[in-house]
């Protein structure tokens, strides 16, 4: 016989039926959460404190801040707080720079990895591990451009990490920071991966890890930890308009920082492959028009002279789909690429050109400062250089025309390089050169040929167009 269940109180029923499945979800959501604690546990000793000082000279003891800070012109001027009037007149007792960030220890006998920018500069630097032992540290070498530095402290048997392995990362994954911000020791913060392969303005040989990972100063150098608390990455540098943590913040791979402290152990400097194009991104309309279904590869759109690109007969419109048996995605992720292949290795490059795929073979050189300038002052096609001016210069189409206001004449400035006599004279790109002189100049050769003839050492006036209005600059070509 079967007995009907009856429900004697439904309302007490419910809200412990309810109480019950928050509970399971509380515990469900608790335990898909990592276990941090014991995360920070097993790492902190193997994090360091790096402090550096610096000797300061009148050339250099100003109070240095970014030029995009919001009172950078007014420190600028007035000079840093706390006094020291204007800039160029620091106080007699400002005799050293301090500074502070953060490291990790990769091998027992006292191998460092830390942030370039962190002790570039230094004249001393110390290492202070989570027991305040203190030791000086050597620095065996550092690589601006990947910002990555390698120190040695004198000691045995210490603490260190294991490294991970960042190319497995994915976005989402848990992440955890340790590090020193704002002086502060030892601070764990945690976030997950926001994004993989990012390329920043200030550095494209770097595929850097995004995360929400709250990073500050003094965060720089140290380490970006696994679930498994392993090593993937180096804190390095954050997105920010006020100086302070806003959300995003990056990390160097860790398998591009081992490259770089691999090459400094060994010889103390950083070679990287160099291909000699000039890349952009693949658009959806320009993928439609070489007849591709999805947007994707590095479309070039110059070629070096003489470069291995040039050698291997890459030309302008070529989209580079792999390079070397890996895949190219889009055009930041070439340069990393390109950088990591040894010097002097013949690498396979596939390319699509006039709709069908093509490989060709090509011997990477070395890329050198040199190299480098000479591929910031190569014209894109269409453009012209202009020598000793230093500016590119294209001519004006109908559409530039009619928003300028201008019928005829004119050439559009594309690039200044630093410090040229057109920099010094506030040119600016964007630009229209209207005048050189008494020469009025309608066309690219028309500028190259009144810069030749100009007077060297003393200034020329430049009637520019900027906007809708136009004005005066002086110029001096150097001797």
């Amino acid at each position: 016989m079967r007995t009907a269940w009856s429900l004697p109180n439904p309302q007490a029923a419910f809200a412990a039926l309810s109480g019950l499945l928050l509970l399971g979800f509380a515990a469900g959501a608790q335990a898909q959460l990592p276990d941090f604690v014991s995360l920070v546990k097993q790492n902190k000793d193997a994090v360091v404190n790096i402090t550096t000082e610096a000797s300061l000279d009148s050339d250099n003891s100003q109070f240095d801040i970014p030029e995009d800070h919001p009172f950078y012109d007014f420190f600028r001027r007035f000079g840093p707080p706390g006094g020291g009037g204007p800039r160029g007149m620091p106080r007699p007792d400002e005799r050293r720079a301090q500074g502070q960030g953060s490291g990790f220890i990769i091998s027992q006998d006292g191998i460092v990895l830390t942030n370039a920018h962190v002790v570039d500069g230094a004249d001393e630097i110390t290492v202070r591990l989570s027991d305040q032992r203190e030791y000086t540290a050597e620095l065996i070498g550092l690589d601006e451009r990947s910002d990555v530095a390698v120190l040695k402290v004198e000691a045995d048997s210490l603490p260190t990490l294991t490294l991970g392995d960042s190319a497995s990362l994915e976005v989402g994954e848990w992440v955890l920071a340790i590090g020193s911000p704002f002086g502060l020791d030892y601070t764990a913060t945690q976030g997950i991966v926001s994004a993989l392969g990012r390329s920043l303005p200030s550095d494209s040989y770097v595929p850097f890890i995004q995360t929400d990972v709250a990073v500050n100063p003094g965060n720089s150098g140290g380490p970006l930890l696994n679930t498994r608390g392993q090593v993937v990455g180096i804190n390095s540098q954050i997105y920010s308009r006020s100086g302070g943590y806003q959300g995003v913040s990056f990390a160097i791979p860790i398998e591009t920082a081992m490259q770089v402290a691999d090459q400094l152990r060994d010889k103390g400097y950083v070679s990287r492959g160099w291909l000699g194009v000039t890349i952009q991104n693949v658009t959806q309309d320009l993928a439609k028009s070489f007849g591709m279904d999805v947007p994707k590869g590095a479309l070039v759109a110059n070629v070096l002279e003489d470069s291995p690109a040039d050698k291997a007969k890459v030309k302008t419109g070529d989209i580079i789909l792999t390079f070397d048996g890996k895949e190219v995605l889009n055009s930041s992720s070439l340069p990393p690429i390109v950088g990591a292949t040894p010097v002097g290795k013949k690498v396979k490059v596939e390319i699509l050109r006039d709709g069908k795929r093509k490989t060709l073979t090509a011997k990477l050189d070395e890329l050198t400062d040199d190299v480098i300038a000479a591929s910031r002052n190569q014209p894109s096609p269409g453009e012209a250089s202009t020598g000793k001016l230093g500016v590119n210069v294209t001519a004006l189409t109908d559409e530039q025309r009619e928003r300028l206001g201008l019928e005829e004449g004119g050439v559009l400035v594309t690039r200044v390089e630093r410090g040229s006599p057109a920099a010094r004279g506030e040119i600016r790109r964007g630009d229209v050169i209207l005048r050189m002189g008494r020469t009025a100049i309608n066309s690219p050769s028309d500028l190259s040929e009144a810069v030749e003839a100009a007077p060297r050492g003393r200034p020329v006036s430049m009637l520019i167009q900027r906007e809708q209005q136009a004005s005066f600059v002086a110029v001096t070509i150097p001797e």
